[in-house]
């Protein structure tokens, strides 16, 4: 392991542990530890968000997946979390709580065409460690604090839930504790493309969302910041609080997040972090439409 000092929110270093796909982070959003599982090593995904914390970013979709070396760092990681002295050495104590495995990292994780198999192996392995929720797991490990089981969340842009064999897998990641966090970072097509890079129609988007939720327990992951010094118009705030309305039926809720690390794309130095209060303002207009938000700065 190479990891130095306390994790902290704002360094979320894929290679802080040296593994090639398994690596630990202290979430603000999850409120603890979150262990990544990055499928795309090679830095390419099919979005090229302008807040992207992802070095040397490209297009395009992963590498083959070696699900061997994958399944390897998991269990190794797990037992050095769960019956080593990892959250001693390296999480602050009030951090101290292991609460998911996400499928994050480089890229868009469903355009790996072995992410079907990929959730298959997660089961079994934390089936193996009784972490899933048919498991009363309430003890304490070693100072890991994890009084219920953890989550398996897809953090995605969501841009392939239309794919048939991307769908059966959100069904199949409902059955192990699952959780879906979906981008949608405006209510505009013009909106989307200054923010995410890419040209898609936002009904067609906000339908995916739907399509999604209904399958698994899904939360809306909306990121908003000033660019050039101004923050999101107010046109910009009705369209999107238009857009999310028509799925406040079906989703969890809403994470409105702000920047916690800094862009390494072009745009950076045009962006920069809101208030705590602007960021309030907007989740109180979302909580207007019946919607559940957590607001982190």
């Amino acid at each position: 392991m190479s990891l130095q000092n306390f994790l902290t929110v704002t360094d979320h270093n894929r290679d802080v542990n040296g593994m090639k796909y398994i690596y630990p982070v202290v979430s603000r959003r999850a409120g603890g530890v979150s262990i990544g599982i990055n499928l795309n090593t090679n830095n390419a995904c099919n979005w090229r968000c302008v807040y992207c914390q992802v070095p040397n970013l490209t297009r395009g979709t992963p590498p083959p997946i070696e699900l061997e070396v994958l399944e390897r760092e998991l269990r190794s990681f797990l037992t050095y979390v769960l019956h080593g002295d990892f959250m001693e050495h390296y999480v602050a104590e009030a951090d101290r709580h292991l609460k998911d495995i996400a499928f994050s990292g480089n890229g868009e994780p469903t355009s790996a065409k072995e992410f079907p198999e990929v959730l298959i192996l997660i089961e079994r392995v934390l089936r193996e460690f009784k972490l899933l929720a048919d498991i009363n797991l309430t003890s304490d490990l070693n100072g890991v604090n994890c009084p219920e089981p953890i989550k398996v969340r897809l953090i995605t842009n969501g841009s392939l839930m239309e794919k048939q064999t991307v769908l059966d897998s959100i069904s199949h990641l409902a059955k192990c504790n699952g959780e879906v966090w979906f981008k949608l970072d405006a209510g505009t097509k013009e909106g989307i493309a200054r923010i995410n890079d890419v040209n898609i129609n936002p009904q067609s988007h906000v339908e995916r969302l739907q399509h999604c939720a209904e399958i698994c327990p899904t939360f809306i992951q909306t990121c908003m910041f000033a660019m050039d010094g101004e923050p999101p118009q107010e046109d910009d705030i009705l369209a999107y609080l238009a857009l999310i309305s028509q799925v406040k039926l079906v989703v969890q809720g809403v994470h409105l997040y702000g920047l916690a690390r800094p862009s390494y794309q072009t745009e950076a130095p045009r962006l920069s972090r809101l208030s705590a209060d602007w960021l309030e303002a907007v989740a109180l207009r979302i909580r207007g439409l019946g919607l559940t938000v957590y607001v982190s700065p």
